[in-house]
């Protein structure tokens, strides 16, 4: 594997778990301050949070989406590949994010 294909995967793991965890906990601070339940929040933002924490850790743009098109209607599967691999590397840190998450409030989720 490529070193700078190592190095995007591992940045994306990290920044989506980032994206989710911080924004979470942030948040709690918020309902904390703002007199509603923090862990009730922290939750309830884990589970929104997941998907952009995803988008933000893919760029944010439709650069993926058109990388995976021209792999598949132009035949550069190697593009597709590694789309799929960032993709699956920022699903795998929004998904380490909200276990942390339900380990830490003790709640289960939906």
């Amino acid at each position: 594997m490529d070193k700078n294909l190592a190095a995007t995967l591992i940045m994306n793991f990290y920044v989506a778990f980032g994206v989710l965890v911080g924004g979470s906990l942030i948040g709690g601070i918020g309902a904390f301050l703002t007199g509603h339940p923090p862990l009730d929040q922290i939750h309830e933002l884990a589970l929104k949070l997941k998907i952009w924490a995803i988008v933000a850790a893919i760029g944010g743009t439709f650069d993926t989406f058109i990388s995976i098109e021209r792999g598949i209607f132009e035949g550069t599967h190697g593009d597709v590949l590694k789309t799929l691999l960032m993709v699956f590397s920022a699903l795998c840190g929004a998904q380490t994010g909200t276990l942390i998450i339900q380990w830490l409030t003790q709640e289960q989720f939906r």
